[in-house]
């Protein structure tokens, strides 16, 4: 008997060949009650996308837009090896990175502006053991997505790619990914890539930006499919309004601000930020005695308007004069100082600091019955001999903060360490211990992960384990002038707010280890991205 949708509405189905299986994307089957569901299927994979968007406008200065990849035991027909709790609890560090694979890629494609309340779900509800479901996740996510009639300039698709005997291939077997010299996940748009995160052993830099090439051709048939959906169920356009800085009061701060900024403030930390506090104080004096006692409720947006014009400030000193805002040139890295050895009673102990940016690691051997048990969806009582554990808390940034759990951003920047040094790391039988390294970061600057990665290196060495090589790590940037990209090398705060993309490059002498690509534009051409890993090479 066929399902009976209570909703009246057809069951619509689209179906194309995508690296040698069936993609499938269904609507209407399930959710009656979501704003826009598709359930995918690709092999023996069903994942179960999807969307909901808030009916009104939230008084906010971001966008609220959640997106969560949920990992279900059953789908694998596995049941918790926990002895005590059998149902699905917090998100494993796993579904955590996953989500974030997901969000990276999708958050840009929406206008600046937008404050509905955006929560994508991806649910795998049955897993196909050939490969992993990640992928076909973050089709269902875009997918839905593309049905809600929000102002979402997608379909998305995103492709986990390696390399076996020299060629690539998507969709790896686990005994493909054990012989893969290569791990990389690329996300985008009919026009150009998203998003980039790679593990690598060791490869050259070309291999990586073939491998991106390979990946954006092969996802068009995913993006296409999604196309085909929208235009068969053909989603009522959502009514909304973007919430964009006053015209007029951001040309009157811009003509406030126009003979304070520019040369005066290019200066190292902390002149620079004691300077533009100051320049700040003094704008908001000025505009309280302009305008009077209406002032006290305007004062944030004027407060938004300022930070906006110090943004462009950087773009314009970057793109017109190549001077950047603490006076360095573009590919001018700041001062690098470290120390091992600094703590007595631990095994292995570094500080790497990066101008302002400063990372204390600590590392610690035990015997391997001390390595971290794995029991996931996709993993069956799987080890974890390395562990990377990174923590930056609020006065790492001069900020009062309530002391928590790690979040999403942690456990990112601990998971892109942790895979920039794993390459390098000998065998349980050369050293048969298990490892935990944990970072302190102590205070942020940009590129915390990067110094994450330096003083991981740096503590395993004092701590005894004989790596194979040493792995360094650097955060880049590109501001684009019309078609011209500009490539920064080791960005701090300021130019990472400003620019278009921030991304990190880790690797030995003899080649890439990890990357990770993040776009605050819509989509950049391979081309472009390819310089910048070029330039980046550590």
């Amino acid at each position: 008997m066929s399902i009976i949708n209570p909703t009246g509405k057809d069951i619509v189905s689209v179906s194309t060949e995508w690296c040698g299986r069936t993609l499938t994307l269904e609507v209407n089957r399930v959710g009656f009650r979501t704003t826009a569901s598709v359930l995918v299927r690709y092999g023996d994979t069903v994942v179960l996308g999807t969307a909901m968007v808030g009916s009104r406008p939230v008084v906010l200065d971001y966008f609220p837009l959640s997106i969560d990849y949920e990992e279900k035991f059953y789908a694998a027909g596995k049941i918790s090896g926990s002895r005590f709790i059998k149902r699905e609890g917090r998100p494993s560090d796993e579904a955590i990175l996953i989500g974030r694979l997901i969000d990276r890629p999708i958050r840009p494609l929406f206008p600046k502006g937008y404050r509905q309340e955006v929560q994508v779900v991806s649910s795998v509800l049955s897993m196909d053991p050939s490969f992993r479901p990640d992928m076909p996740a973050m089709v269902a996510a875009s997918a839905a997505l593309m049905l809600t009639g929000t102002p979402f300039d997608g379909p998305v698709a995103g492709l986990r790619v390696g390399r076996v005997g020299g060629q690539f291939k998507a969709f790896l077997t686990p005994e493909e990914r054990q012989e893969s010299d290569l791990d990389l996940v690329v996300a985008g748009i009919e026009r150009g890539i998203t998003m980039v995160e790679a593990g690598a052993n060791e490869v050259d830099e070309e291999v990586i930006i073939d491998a991106m090439r390979w990946a954006h051709d092969k996802m068009q048939p995913a993006i296409e499919l999604q196309r085909e959906l929208a235009a068969k169920v053909q989603p009522i356009e959502q009514q909304y309004e973007l919430v964009l800085p006053n015209e007029a009061i951001q040309t009157e701060v811009d003509e406030w601000v126009k003979d304070k900024f520019g040369g005066k403030i290019r200066k190292a930390y902390p002149e620079r930020n004691e300077m533009v506090n100051e320049i700040r104080w003094a704008f908001h004096e000025a505009m309280a005695e302009k305008i009077g006692e209406d002032y006290a409720e305007q004062r944030d947006e004027y407060d938004e308007a300022f930070t906006m014009a110090l943004h462009k400030d950087v773009r314009r000193g970057i793109v017109e004069e190549g001077v950047r805002p603490d006076g360095r040139q573009l590919d001018e890295i700041r001062p690098l100082s470290s120390e091992v050895g600094i703590l007595p009673r631990t095994h292995g102990s570094s500080i790497f600091t990066r101008g302002v940016t400063q990372g204390m690691n600590i590392v610690t051997l035990a015997p391997l019955s001390y390595a971290q048990l794995v029991d996931t969806m996709e993993v069956n009582d799987g080890e974890r001999r390395y562990m990377h554990h990174y923590n930056a808390p609020g006065y790492t940034v001069g900020e009062v903060r309530r002391l928590g759990s790690p979040g999403r951003r942690e456990i990112g920047h601990g998971y892109l360490a942790e895979r920039a040094v794993l390459p390098v790391l000998p065998s349980e039988e050369e050293f048969p211990y298990a490892i935990r390294s944990v970072t302190e970061i102590m205070s942020q600057n940009g590129s915390t992960s990067m110094a994450a990665t330096c003083s991981s290196v740096l503590a395993l060495m004092d701590a005894g384990v004989p790596l194979k090589a040493a792995v360094s790590g650097i955060a880049m940037g590109l501001m684009m002038d019309g078609d011209r990209p500009l490539v920064l090398s080791d960005i701090a705060d300021a130019e990472d707010f400003a620019g278009d993309m921030d991304f990190k490059v880790t690797g030995t002498a003899q080649g890439v280890t990890a990357v990770q690509m993040d776009m605050k534009l819509h989509s950049l051409p391979v081309d472009v991205l390819a310089e910048a890993i070029r330039k980046s090479s550590p």
